[in-house]
């Protein structure tokens, strides 16, 4: 058998000597000096059943080199900046690496509205942009236009496919790359240091904030995963994540391209193609995978897929990240394939990977792994809102901080770093954990109000500022309810005007309109008479959090013998559901608990079973 060898670190080395890339184009190339004939590349089409597209690693690193000479020859250099708004293709490997190569890349969700793709190349100072041409079913040609139209300093606007649509300024990528040497053909070629990419993270409205990614933290991230990760050359992982996802772009790509494995895209939408959902049992079977995985949200969907005559043999492991797993759905997961699913834990501000539940070990359910490679994880003290600088013992819960060559440099716009790490120059994740005896990392919850629905981070600000803006509106405060599906979804409360009027259907008509990042689009909408407060007069959104889930899982469990339903923190910020049921016979109780039990198993929050007339009562405001 054929194996990448990623070398462990040994005591007091040094990552330059473990990692032996100079930048990110050289670590892919030094895979192609080795394998230059072995696929890198599968790409499915709209149709699954469609004969697919192959690439090996010599015709991966011929397409990055020319999508590199290529924006050279449009007058780009280092230090300037390459937008894309492309869906998972072959081209988008190319133009990701190639701007890395040639400048730095700009990855954008499709899904945002002109006005924000515009401020996000505003931000980044971006002086090209590449965009999916016009296809029926896509609005993504329609954006870049208007974003171009927008933006007079974005000289260059690169068509990917589609119908040829004469416009001012319009270069089509095909033309490019076949006038385009198969080799870099300049000079300056990227440190370690320089900046690769800018990815957007947060809320979009208003100051967005763009991650710096050096070569040295895109790599630290990617040879990391794949030690970790225990990834071989013959390896073939499929990947359902869109590129400008972190996660696709680091673990699921350039992780296995520097170990020599093989990625299949799984069509341009990836997850979103609910073909793919359905057959990806079958798709995994045909493929040869032999990894396997997405974001909770994706594995929630595809456990309900249909496994009958697929043969996942070739199978070793499944990979889950972005948001908290719910452990029913993990279970369910490891019980269809007979593999243990392993978690990986990252923030784009760290490269995408801090910690991977390594390979090597016996599977952990419920941790978030160990850290990579060169990488150091602490939980901290926290002194109210403030991080200290003592490290928590092992299984006391704190403040995840992160120190390692994977960690961000920090924000483009440097004023949005100044709480972003402590004053010894550990990261602050804004995650709540603690670290057990051994070294593995358990998250239990969230130090700051982020909502994270299937992995995409939700600035509240993003909702608050919105519904604010509404002229009925006096206050307004955003939170992520509980979902099965999604991990959670935001919902809003609202306090009206004395005076004024408005519906929860009009005020969540005006957020629609108002809102450039769908997923932040509230899923709810709750009048309140007032909003609950501390002894200071701020919101108190934890009393906010459990009024919305007992509110879901009222609703939810309507038709059960319910007594009494309550809501409260548990150790680490974690919810904790306390459950009495209406008197019953022992049996009949026991099924009510088993059926309760299934329904909940897909959250995140714990369940405790209240004799009649005990239990706690909820937190006060």
């Amino acid at each position: 058998m054929t194996t990448a060898t990623i070398a462990d670190p040994a005591s007091g080395m040094q990552f330059e000597d473990w990692m032996p890339a100079a930048n990110v184009f050289d670590a892919i190339a030094r895979t192609e000096q080795r394998w230059g004939d072995r696929t890198a590349l599968t790409f499915l089409g709209t149709d699954p059943d469609a004969p697919p597209r192959k690439l090996t690693f010599t015709q991966l690193v011929e397409g990055i080199a020319r999508t590199a000479n290529a924006f050279r020859s449009l007058g780009l250099q280092r230090g300037d900046v390459v937008a894309y708004l492309l869906p998972s293709l072959v081209e988008t490997q190319f133009v990701i690496w190639g701007a890395a190569t040639a400048a730095s890349a700009l990855p954008l969700n499709p899904l945002l509205k002109a006005e924000e793709i515009a401020s996000l190349c505003r931000a980044a100072g971006a002086k090209a942009l590449v965009a999916l041409g016009p296809l029926p079913g896509t609005e993504i040609w329609d954006k870049a236009v208007n974003v171009k139209d927008l933006l007079p300093a974005l000289v260059s606007l690169i068509q990917v496919g589609g119908e040829t649509v004469p416009h001012p300024g319009v270069h089509l990528l095909a033309d490019l790359l076949r006038s385009s040497q198969p080799e870099l053909a300049f000079p300056d070629r990227a440190g370690l240091d320089d900046i690769a990419a800018y990815f957007h993270t947060g809320g979009t409205t208003g100051a967005p904030k763009l991650v710096v990614h050096t070569h040295r933290n895109q790599l630290a991230a990617a040879y990391g995963a794949a030690c970790a990760a225990g990834v071989r050359a013959d390896d073939v992982l499929v990947n359902g994540l869109p590129m400008f996802h972190v996660a696709s772009a680091i673990f699921s790509s350039l992780a296995m391209f520097v170990a020599g494995a093989e990625v299949v895209i799984l069509s341009p939408a990836g997850f979103r193609n609910p073909r793919i959902v359905a057959d990806y049992w079958r798709i995994v079977s045909r493929t040869g995978a032999t990894l396997a995985g997405g974001v909770p949200t994706a594995l929630a969907a595809v456990v309900k897929s249909d496994i009958k005559d697929v043969d996942l043999g070739k199978l070793r492991a499944n990979f889950c990240g972005a948001s908290l797993m719910p452990r029913g759905v993990a279970e369910q997961v490891e019980s269809l394939t007979g593999k243990h699913l392993r978690e990986v834990y990252g923030m784009t501000e760290a490269g995408g990977v801090i910690c991977v539940d390594p390979v090597s070990r016996d599977r952990v359910l419920g941790s978030a792994g160990c850290p990579i490679p060169f990488c150091e994880v602490e939980a901290r003290v926290m002194d109210g809102t403030r991080t200290t600088g003592r490290a928590c013992a092992a299984g006391e819960p704190g403040v995840l901080v992160i120190r390692g060559p994977n960690v961000t440099p920090g924000y483009k716009d440097a004023p949005q770093s100044d709480s972003l790490f402590t004053c010894d120059g550990w990261l602050i994740s804004g995650d709540i954990g603690y670290l057990d005896p051994t070294g593995r990392v358990f998250i239990t919850g969230r130090a700051k109000d982020l909502i994270i629905r299937s992995g995409h981070n939700i600035d509240p600000a993003v909702i608050e500022e919105c519904l604010m803006r509404h002229p009925a509106v006096a206050e307004a405060a955003a939170v992520g309810m509980a979902d099965s599906y999604a991990g959670e979804v935001p919902v809003a409360y609202v306090t009206l005007r004395k005076g004024a009027s408005a519906t929860e259907e009009d005020l969540l008509a005006f957020a629609s309109a108002g809102i450039g990042e769908p997923p932040a689009l509230p899923k709810r909408l709750f009048l309140l008479d007032q909003l609950p407060v501390t002894a200071v007069g701020k919101i108190y959104k934890p009393a906010l959090r459990h009024d919305c889930t007992r509110r879901h899982l009222s609703h939810l469990l309507e038709a059960e013998s319910i007594a009494r339903l309550l809501v409260r923190d548990g150790t680490g910020g974690r919810q904790v559901v306390s459950i009495e049921l209406a008197a019953g016979e022992p049996g009949v109780l026991d099924e009510l608990r088993r059926r309760i039990g299934a329904a909940l198993s897909g959250y995140l929050f714990a369940i405790e079973w209240l004799d009649p007339g005990a239990g706690p009562e909820p937190d006060p405001p």
